[in-house]
């Protein structure tokens, strides 16, 4: 069920149990062969997806569609909020879900950007409403042990505009894709303890703009990216979501 397609009629008689999924993403720059709009796509192709396998147990609502991307402003066409705008539009508009009758929220973010402030809201939201099941997860970590099976670049491979993005806009909207424009990123080494990407967190964070960490906006190599591979990352990632949306849909 699409929150904004239904009618008032049918939000005021839709299962209270069903499971409210906002998803977060962003609007910028990924490199030069992926469109501004790549992370909000993911989100919803995702949130697609989980709708067709589960219609009767979620209840998805429109993604926002800017989010934090101050790191990325660097490079043309970023559109960015700040923290505090971002949690506010999140939670004015769970705060509408949740007085509606619906208390079991699942936040799923396509954005890494949004990790920070995605604690701040869970936390927040918690305290305001303690009888809410509330649960914020981004889509890589959600299915990172299904995901570390599908890379093949290795570490440092799966960052921003990478095997795995490049991979899903293959599946999901492949003209939008500018193939001949997909190259290796020109990723920046940095102290061995802050390395990461998608699949591994170093052991410590270190800010960062993204024009201190890549030269052509990409981090990673999407050289490997199929369409293929786009489906069995959707599929994944689908399988992960499904799991935490039972959960919630059937907890007492």
């Amino acid at each position: 069920m699409i929150w904004d397609r239904s009618t008032s009629e049918e939000i005021a008689l839709a299962d209270r149990k069903r499971v409210v999924v906002l998803p977060l993403a962003a609007t910028e720059q990924h490199g030069p062969h992926l469109p501004l709009a790549t992370d909000r796509l993911i989100a919803e192709g995702i949130c697609s997806e989980l709708e067709a396998r589960l219609s009767d147990r979620i209840l998805v609502l429109p993604c926002p569609p800017v989010g934090y991307s101050a790191h990325h402003l660097g490079f043309p066409g970023t559109l960015s909020i700040s923290h505090q705008q971002l949690i506010g539009v999140a939670s004015s508009v769970l705060d509408c879900v949740l007085a509606s009758g619906f208390d079991r929220i699942l936040i799923l973010n396509a954005h890494g950007g949004n990790i920070a402030l995605g604690g701040v809201l869970l936390e927040s939201l918690g305290e305001a409403h303690p009888q809410a099941r509330l649960v914020f997860a981004s889509w890589w970590q959600a299915a990172n042990a299904a995901l570390r099976g599908l890379a093949e670049t290795g570490a440092g491979g799966t960052g921003h505009a990478c095997e795995f993005e490049t991979s899903l806009l293959l599946h999901l909207h492949p003209d939008w894709v500018r193939i001949d424009k997909i190259a290796r990123g020109t990723n920046k080494p940095t102290f061995a303890w802050a390395e990461s990407d998608m699949l591994s967190g170093g052991a410590a964070r270190l800010q960062r703009s993204f024009t201190e960490m890549t030269d052509n906006g990409v981090f990673g190599d999407p050289t490997t990216a199929s369409a293929k591979k786009g489906g069995d990352i959707l599929n994944a990632v689908s399988e992960a979501f499904a799991i935490i949306i039972n959960d919630l849909y059937e907890a007492p």
